[in-house]
């Protein structure tokens, strides 16, 4: 609760946050129900009325991995990274491919999400032949506040708010 009422970018919520015990978080009379699962198959989204789970942890972007969210009752998973196996679709580009009986899709990632419709438009019209693009990406939870050892790779342990650090993407 203290999260949502006092972020660091957005300010302070204008709304009453209270907690209802282990169940969730009630927002403006309304309950919002949370678990604290490490694995999806244990998250009783049936019934909670879940159908269409958005798996944006970055942990399970496999199929096989995402599918342990239908185990627990919801019905579609979209996979909000790229994926190596599931079927991958995004919007303005291939989304008319999509059947409504994969279970598990991928929305490919925000590089892709923002790069591909323009591209498909400036290939459909003039014919792309290659290009080259760069993403400025804002940091993330994942890298430093101050530097610090990164079992990744050299430059992922240096502080994201002074450095310049190349790395891949979707």
């Amino acid at each position: 609760a203290y999260m949502l009422k006092y972020d660091s970018t957005h300010g302070i919520f204008d709304g009453k946050i209270e907690v209802d015990g282990n169940q969730g978080l009630i927002v403006n009379g309304k309950k919002i129900r949370f678990y604290m699962e490490k694995d999806p198959a244990a998250i009783p989204w049936g019934e909670a009325g879940a159908e269409y789970i958005v798996e944006s942890t970055g942990v399970f972007t496999t199929t096989e991995k995402a599918q342990a969210h239908i185990k627990g009752g919801a019905k579609k998973v979209v996979i909000s990274a790229p994926s190596a196996e599931a079927p991958m679709f995004v919007m303005g580009v291939n989304n008319t491919e999509y059947k409504s009986d994969i279970p598990v899709i991928s929305n490919a990632s925000c590089t892709t999400n923002c790069l591909a419709p323009l591209a498909k438009v400036i290939h459909n019209e003039f014919t792309m032949i290659e290009g080259l693009m760069t993403t400025i990406h804002s940091y993330t939870a994942t890298q430093k506040t101050v530097d610090g050892p990164s079992g990744k790779d050299w430059r992922g342990g240096r502080t994201a708010a002074q450095n310049i650090i190349p790395s891949s993407t979707g």
